[in-house]
């Protein structure tokens, strides 16, 4: 048997799971006959290209490979590097030619949607050239932005986070009689799925948070105002929900209106800011005592609030790529395909990359209800069984959880 070998990379923000969906590509890879070495790129492709990359069989003991399953972060390291959109760009055949050295047979790259289209002009310019290296795309993000398939992986432990994080700072917030409001910023630029994850804190029907706001719906600064003064006669404590993406009727981003904004290496603006903005719109018009917290990074790096569900099914999701990849399939995406809410069952498939790259998806409109404010029972019946489970984080001798990370 000819063996090829495999090589695998993270890209973009971390998750909670990203280092489970490595761990399924490289077990799986690792058990396969087929493929000889399982190599990992540091830093994603701008590391490949200078040459950085480890032999997982032999900078991984097993135990240590264990270990990746309960790790959040990117252990391989992550990048924010956009391939040319011209397959003629030299950087192609340097790439290749790199891959050829390694007797790379199998790639995968782990990421969102900037990834995908690293994988679509990977595995374009593969049938391009003749090349039989096979591509394939494992999804990642807490945005759960991405389209033709359920939810992605990542999304489900962030949302936990979320949810555990708003009961309990609901639970702080309602301790005085005295008015007051709290606001909660989550990350999602332009799909707010993590923001509505908030409702999950609820205990009953009345139960804060009492207003989300996604990036979905137009925010305005009047009606916001507005269902937060009625909102006192349910609870003197008012606690709020907001996306770091929500904007107005004209596209400005709340956070604009007295911040100036930089951009990312994307060219996508770095949004933080709106919950500041909004405490501040609320103690100066309401004059009732205000908050705001960022959740910020935390989001998408707690270990302790990983799913279980998250976590198997991100492993399944990389064992299931490889199997593909040593079928033959190339240029294709894992994709979720549930079949049922409850009981809650889901299967793995594959999608055309292509479809996938550069779109996003949204939460339904549909799902968003109160005018803007709050979301449906249709969107806590998906996004129930995706924070199942708890898993149980290895202890190091310091009482802290034993993370697994590169020497």
């Amino acid at each position: 048997m000819n063996k090829k070998n495999l090589i695998v990379g993270q890209s973009g923000g971390p998750t909670a799971v990203i280092n489970s969906s490595l761990y399924g590509v490289v077990s799986e890879g690792i058990r396969q006959e087929a493929v000889d070495k399982v190599y990992g790129m540091l830093n994603g492709i701008e590391g490949f290209l200078a040459d950085r990359y480890l032999n997982f069989q032999d900078s991984l003991s097993p135990e240590e490979l264990e270990k990746l399953k309960t790790t959040p972060g990117a252990y391989l390291g992550s990048c924010r590097y956009k391939l040319p959109e011209d397959l003629s760009d030299p950087v192609y055949p340097l790439l290749f030619q790199k891959f050829k050295e390694l007797n790379i047979g199998y790639f995968f790259y782990i990421g969102g949607n900037d990834s995908m289209d690293t994988v679509s002009k990977l595995s374009r310019y593969a049938a391009q050239t003749g090349s039989d290296i096979r591509v394939i795309g494992e999804p990642k993000t807490i945005d759960n932005d991405l389209v033709h398939t359920d939810h992605t992986p990542g999304f489900g432990s962030a949302a936990r986070y979320v949810a555990s994080t708003v009961r309990e700072i609901t639970t702080d917030a309602n301790v005085y009689e005295t008015k007051s409001v709290t606001i909660i910023e989550i990350m999602g630029r332009h799909a707010g799925w993590l923001t509505a994850a908030g409702a999950l804190a609820r205990k009953h029907s009345k139960d804060n948070p009492l207003l989300i706001y996604l990036p979905e719906t137009d925010f305005d600064q009047e009606a916001f105002l507005a269902k937060v003064e009625a909102a006192f006669i349910q609870n003197p404590n008012v606690v709020v929900c907001v996306s770091e993406g929500i904007h107005d009727k004209d596209g400005t981003f709340i956070c604009e209106y007295d911040n100036s904004v930089g951009t990312d290496t994307f060219g996508h603006k770095m949004l933080a800011g709106c919950g500041k903005y909004l405490e501040n719109l609320v103690r100066n018009r309401l004059k009732v005592k205000a908050r705001s917290v960022e959740l910020n990074v935390s989001q998408r790096c707690s270990a302790s609030m990983m799913s279980a569900t998250d976590q198997k099914e991100a492993i399944r999701a990389g064992e299931f790529g490889v199997k593909a990849a040593l079928k033959g399939e190339t240029g294709k995406m894992v994709s979720y395909i549930r079949s049922s809410d409850l009981p809650y069952r889901m299967a793995l498939g594959l999608e055309d990359v292509n479809e996938i790259c550069n779109r996003e998806k949204t939460v339904p409109l549909a799902w968003i209800s109160g005018e803007g404010s709050d979301v449906t029972e249709e969107f806590i019946a998906y996004a129930l069984p995706l924070i199942q489970g708890v898993v149980d984080i290895p202890l190091g001798s310091d009482g802290l959880w034993d993370f697994v990370s590169r020497k």
